[in-house]
């Protein structure tokens, strides 16, 4: 999904404390993917309650943005609105995908292939409009601000870290940076623990600075974005066979005018579209960002009536939540006596 320059991207590691107090945008798409697609069981099959709905979703959310919020986060997740047409040749492709990845999980199922059918069952994830719903119903119950973006997520977090209005955005999708995106958290909702060795080892945020990956690479970002649609983007999937990060690099470095690139690699695709999504996508600029305390009512009526999530469970996270909410007054009221 998206843009993916590995292995030539700076990358920093840092602590939790240096993220505390700090405004953090998050793509709702692909953190509810991430979501969806892992917090299953072994033979594959998602959470759901006792009238088979999907509740992965609404698990991931609430107690991933919990730990967060734990750590002195203050979240926002963003959601996506209606993408660019070229896109919608992407989204055929991906459907047409999970259609074969359906087949080859019946069969799985037939041979009751455990293994195969963990594997395949992640490939059919589907976002509904009932998941998007209830996500925006649970984190405004949890007191998060969320903002519907008019178009891509990736653009409209970008553009709100870029106005000051956030201090990083948080996605596993590098196209961000191509949006002109300052600083970004590819690992942010990703499991904070990872088995290495018969082990587990804790897992830090890591952060990617725009500025720094301009400095490293020797380029401005209009080459970056090039460099994107070279090996390709969400609007041309495929790039242009054969050329990876580097050889992008270095063909955006040896020719001067783009026309004359593409020209030269042959491209069977418009690229100059592809180019104006990244320079001008529609972003949404007047919104509110307001951190509410915790409904925890609306939240047991989801979670546990609804949902029949485990009532000691949710309370213990309700418990923190209300603890992080009283300290929150507290200090507002300090601030205001002073």
């Amino acid at each position: 999904m998206g843009v993916k320059l590995p292995g030539i991207l700076p990358v920093k590691t840092i602590s939790w404390e240096e993220l505390k107090g700090k405004k953090i945008g998050i793509d709702f798409s692909n953190c509810a993917y991430q979501f969806l697609s892992s917090i299953r069981q072994r033979d594959g099959t998602p959470l759901m309650d006792s009238k088979g709905r999907v509740t992965s979703h609404l698990s991931g959310l609430f107690y991933r943005s919990s730990n967060l919020i734990q750590k002195g986060l203050k979240l926002c997740y963003i959601f996506d609105g209606k993408p660019p047409s070229l896109k919608i040749v992407t989204q055929e492709e991906r459907e047409h995908r999970k259609r074969i990845a359906e087949t080859r999980l019946e069969k799985a199922r037939e041979e009751e292939d455990i293994e195969a059918m963990g594997k395949y069952s992640k490939q059919t994830t589907r976002m509904s409009k009932e998941i998007v719903k209830e996500s925006k119903e649970l984190l405004k119950a949890m007191g998060i601000p969320i903002i519907q973006s008019p178009s891509e997520s990736d653009a409209q977090g970008s553009f709100m870290v870029e106005n000051g209005d956030l201090d990083y955005f948080a996605s596993s999708d590098q196209d961000c940076l191509l949006h002109n995106c300052p600083r970004l958290i590819p690992n942010l909702t990703l499991s904070q623990t990872r088995k290495v060795g018969g082990s587990y080892v804790y897992i830090q945020p890591q952060i990617i600075e725009l500025e720094d990956v301009l400095n490293h690479l020797g380029i401005d970002r209009d080459r970056l974005i090039v460099m994107g649609i070279l090996t390709g983007t969400d609007y041309n999937p495929k790039g242009i066979p054969g050329i990876g990060p580097k050889k992008a690099l270095n063909l955006v470095k040896q020719f001067k005018k783009f026309d004359t690139l593409f020209k030269n690699v042959e491209a069977d695709f418009n690229w100059k579209k592809i180019y104006a999504i990244f320079k001008s996508m529609p972003v949404m600029k007047e919104y509110q960002l307001k951190w509410d305390n915790v409904n925890e009512s609306k939240i047991r009526k989801l979670l546990i009536k609804e949902h029949e999530f485990g009532e000691e469970r949710v309370e213990k996270v309700l418990e923190k939540l209300k603890k992080k909410d009283k300290k929150k007054e507290q200090k507002g009221l300090g601030d205001f006596i002073k």
